[in-house]
């Protein structure tokens, strides 16, 4: 089955990740490294949004956030479009530099905040960026450093963070160093950022337990949580879907989508719909097949008859999309 579209309500905690396209490289020295964190500052401040914990890597990036009252799309937008121009400017290149679509996951506060905040601040340290905890605490490019106030962003809320090890700033600094010097010996930690079932109850020994004994539990792949706050969330998101968009007119918006790109790449959109397998072609079908599954929600056979494939056509391009970016 395909995803739905993006849980996007404004004051929703998401934990977000972008990659490069092709695996390619999104920073290349420390004036990328400062354009991306300046850019990122920026944006979180004019739109509200709260960031709490973020990596910078070689070819992808993290964030914890909070969205403000414009959604997520609309920071993901202004931040990506923003440094994209930056980098491409700077580097004398043209093109996409990011995947088409980040990766986006609704997350349940209680249970999870700590740990993707401290699963995040890894990601340096278990890259081999860093070589120890130390070095981790001064690294420029993530927001660990923030939080322990070696490194200053009045854009990344610290304290919302440290409000959960205690009142007095000194001892809730170290408290969350000692936190997150534990969960280093946890590894990569697939629940956190795989998907379905694993992901919103903790794991396969979670699963496993739950099948031993009959159970049944909501889960989604866009959603990190208990069963019943995957339920809540996706019926907040079901009942906003068909206020906003109704069935016809999610065609509509899909068609013309498919016109705008098809004008902007020079192909005609009845060459699309013939099926045609030009490179320009089948870039164009990678694109939108992303947007109208996950972003319009429709399903793989309303997305492949706009776009001249098969349904097992759409599934395939969407299939080696996730691969790339888990």
């Amino acid at each position: 089955m395909p995803r739905g579209a993006r849980l996007d309500a404004p004051g929703t905690l998401h934990h977000v990740m972008v990659r490069g396209t092709e695996g390619m490289a999104i920073v290349q020295d420390d004036e990328d490294r400062e354009g991306f964190v300046g850019r990122l500052g920026m944006v979180v401040a004019a739109t509200g949004t709260s960031m709490y914990a973020w990596a910078l890597m070689s070819n992808h990036a993290h964030m914890l956030l909070r969205s403000g009252p414009s959604g997520l799309s609309t920071f993901m937008r202004k931040f990506l479009t923003g440094y994209a121009s930056f980098y491409n400017r700077r580097h004398k290149r043209h093109g996409h530099l990011f995947q088409n679509r980040y990766k986006s996951i609704v997350c349940e506060e209680e249970p999870y905040f700590l740990r993707l905040v401290s699963y995040i601040h890894l990601n340096p340290l278990r890259a081999g960026l860093v070589r120890s905890m130390e070095e981790l605490d001064g690294y420029r490019w993530s927001g660990h450093a923030v939080v322990l106030n070696r490194i200053r962003h009045d854009w990344q809320n610290r304290e919302a963070v440290l409000g959960y090890f205690g009142k007095r700033e000194s001892s809730a600094m170290q408290a969350y160093r000692e936190f997150v010097a534990t969960e280093s010996g946890l590894g990569r930690q697939p629940e956190l950022t795989g998907g379905g079932l694993i992901r919103s109850i903790g794991g396969w020994s979670e699963v496993k337990s739950l099948r031993k004994r009959s159970e049944k539990q909501f889960s989604d792949e866009r959603i990190l949580g208990s069963g019943e706050f995957v339920k809540e969330i996706l019926k907040e998101a079901e009942d906003g879907v068909k206020e906003r968009l109704p069935a016809v007119s999610l065609e509509c918006e899909a068609q013309e989508r498919l016109q705008r790109l098809c004008e902007e790449k020079g192909v005609a959109v009845k060459v699309m719909h013939a099926g045609s397998r030009t490179r320009q072609c089948s870039a164009i079908r990678r694109q939108l097949a992303e947007e109208f599954v996950e972003e319009l929600g429709m399903s793989y056979a309303g997305a492949a008859r706009i776009l001249g494939i098969s349904a097992s056509g759409v599934n395939q391009i969407l299939m080696r999309d996730r691969k790339k970016l888990q």
